[in-house]
């Protein structure tokens, strides 16, 4: 099982990533999936999730800036992101229920 999130980049304040989660050995329907980030000297936080039914929730500071959402013919998971702030600045991962693996990540800064 691989994951490789991807999509990540500088960007001013105010604008939009779209962050993928392709995976290899993983079918994704019915799985549930989140986001995660890392930002420096901090602790690995959620971000949003995915439910195997397909409920999203985006969480903390980005409730409202953001949409997750699965793209079962690529098997991958999309983050789109928007509004960017520079606090939203880190290492973003993406993780399946059920599946001790972690990607390397994608990194996201944001300048002001």
């Amino acid at each position: 099982v691989q994951l490789q999130a991807s999509g990540g980049g500088l960007v001013q304040a105010g604008g939009s990533l779209r962050l993928s989660c392709r995976t290899s050995g993983i079918t994704i329907n019915n799985k549930a999936c989140q986001w995660y980030r890392q930002a420096p000297g901090k602790q690995r936080e959620l971000v949003a999730s995915i439910g195997r039914r397909g409920d999203t929730v985006c969480v903390g500071s980005v409730e409202g800036r953001c949409s997750i959402f699965r793209a079962s013919a690529e098997n991958t998971v999309y983050l789109q992101m928007n509004n960017l702030k520079p606090e939203d600045t880190a290492v973003y991962f993406c993780h399946f229920d059920g599946y001790h693996v972690w990607g390397p990540g994608t990194l996201v800064t944001v300048s002001s």
